[in-house]
């Protein structure tokens, strides 16, 4: 039975090797799961390992690779700066692949104890946001209070970073009157955009 196409598979030219990743991380206790469309392996459905191919490498990464010690130095950040815990290990040929099939294996064992330990950065904590002209609106109208109350965190959130990203107090003033229609109808700020 032929499985799908892995989306995460760019220009399908790593087919083989692929197989070859699968039939490796097949050897642990990790569960296949499709997820942002691909294969994610995981264990207590927390995400450990991911495999997928790109123009010039195929590549399994590790979610919280940063923890893994990394003997053979071939880890990369796929996105420095950015990226924090996911660590990438690259291969151009599936002879490579087979080459270094036990150190594979090895760091997939390692990256599964690590979850097991509970090793993971967890995400930063954003600083609180505060309007005082926008708490001043709610505390004059209930409706809006309650309006905006049923919104989400991250909702209300886009809400404030709206008012306050503005510099002048008028201006603050000119966006919370635009917003207020808005909050009462139930529409989330960036709504529109999100499908």
């Amino acid at each position: 039975m032929k499985e799908d196409k892995n989306p995460w598979n760019k220009t399908n030219q790593w087919e083989e090797e692929l197989g070859i990743l699968k039939s490796i991380i097949d050897k642990t206790e990790l569960e296949e799961m499709t997820k942002w469309g691909g294969p994610v392996y995981t264990i207590n459905k927390k995400n450990v390992v991911g495999v997928g191919g790109f123009k010039s490498y195929v590549g399994i990464w590790f979610f919280n690779g940063v923890f893994l010690k990394d003997d053979k130095k071939v880890l990369v950040n796929a996105n420095e700066g950015v990226t924090k815990a996911l660590r990438q290990w690259r291969f151009e040929s599936k002879e490579e692949i087979l080459k270094n099939e036990k150190a594979i294996l090895q760091y997939i064992n390692e990256a599964i104890a690590n979850e097991k330990a509970g090793l993971a950065i967890k995400p930063e904590k954003k600083e609180e946001i505060v309007s005082e002209l926008w708490n001043a609106e709610l505390k004059a109208d209930k409706a809006l209070k309650s309006a905006f109350e049923a919104f989400t965190p991250y909702k209300q959130r886009e809400f404030l970073e709206h008012i306050e990203s503005a510099k002048q107090e008028k201006t603050k003033l000119s966006r919370i009157e635009k917003i207020k229609p808005m909050v009462l109808e139930g529409k989330g700020l960036n709504d529109k955009y999100r499908s």
